[in-house]
């Protein structure tokens, strides 16, 4: 059975303006970051002495980052498993065979989608203490990443579980399995393997969104570095401003790019598993004629 085309196989024309469209793109990037180092270059920006502050545990700036980045790894690493876990707990109640069950999860669910992260992280910061209920900086980012993000996860796992064929679970339903091993056997292990581009997407966005702790005087890496900032202006005026910023910045690009990486070894480690080898069999089981191949 051939995969259905879903676009037209380019000829030898087409290459050839991917191929000049290419290289213009990527001669007009390059002159455009050519043209943003010689004027960073022209403003005395790519000193060597400017940088070098970054490096030098005299100016207490590698403490004060690697501080930073520490508080920011604890506070994602906190809503990524809290958030992870609910939302699959949510995506069960959208699921599940009973209304009320379902109407209280799509509740939640909309209502956190509906209202902006830092709202919610300003309402249990700054509302809940007029109730008796005083939580800390790192609980109240932690609580407002947990509470979008499980929303949002929610919906990616309800929609990676509804994306497996029907005749997979009634399947698993007639060989005697109840609804909880058909979920955890049969449905989750391949709607994780669809979903894992998009939630490890979701689960960046979670880390970036960390920054907003700026707003509660949380201090991660965007508070660190303008800690930095304020602490070294009346000293030298904007001269390490720059760096500070760029400093914070890159710190969270590898962050990124390190948590994609791993997205892509767990999803080649998934399809090489011998799991993942049983659960292409079920489907090759499932999708052949009940009664044999029908040849006539």
């Amino acid at each position: 059975m051939t995969a259905p085309v879903l676009f037209d196989i380019p000829g030898p024309k087409a290459r050839a303006r991917i191929r000049i469209g290419t290289i213009i793109g990527s001669l007009l990037i390059a002159a455009l970051v050519a043209l943003v180092l010689i004027r960073l270059g022209s403003n005395g920006q790519l000193d060597g002495q400017r940088w070098a502050v970054l490096f030098d545990s005299r100016t207490g700036v590698p403490q004060t980052l690697g501080r930073a980045l520490v508080n920011t790894l604890q506070v994602a690493a906190v809503g990524m498993v809290l958030a992870t876990v609910i939302g699959l707990l949510l995506a069960a109640g959208r699921l599940s065979e009973h209304r009320f069950v379902r109407w209280l999860a799509g509740i939640y669910i909309e209502f956190f989608r509906a209202i902006p992260l830092l709202v919610v992280i300003f309402a249990l910061y700054f509302v809940l203490p007029k109730f008796g209920v005083r939580p800390s900086p790192f609980q109240a980012l932690a609580g407002g990443l947990t509470l979008y993000n499980s929303a949002v996860l929610a919906e990616i796992f309800r929609a990676g579980i509804l994306s497996i064929d029907k005749g997979q679970s009634e399947a698993a339903y007639g060989l005697g399995m109840r609804k909880t091993q058909v979920m955890t056997q049969i449905l989750l292990p391949q709607a994780i393997r669809r979903m894992l581009p998009v939630l490890i997407a979701q689960l960046v966005v979670l880390l970036k969104d960390s920054s907003l702790g700026f707003i509660i005087s949380y201090f991660e890496l965007l508070r660190g570095a303008r800690s930095l900032v304020e602490f070294f202006t009346p000293r030298f005026g904007n001269e390490y401003t720059f760096q500070l910023y760029v400093a914070a910045g890159l710190i969270y690009i590898v962050i990124n790019v390190l948590l994609s990486q791993l997205a892509r070894y767990l999803e080649k480690r998934t399809r090489r598993s011998r799991k993942a080898t049983a659960v292409q069999d079920v489907e090759a089981s499932v999708d052949a004629p009940l009664g044999g191949s029908s040849t006539s």
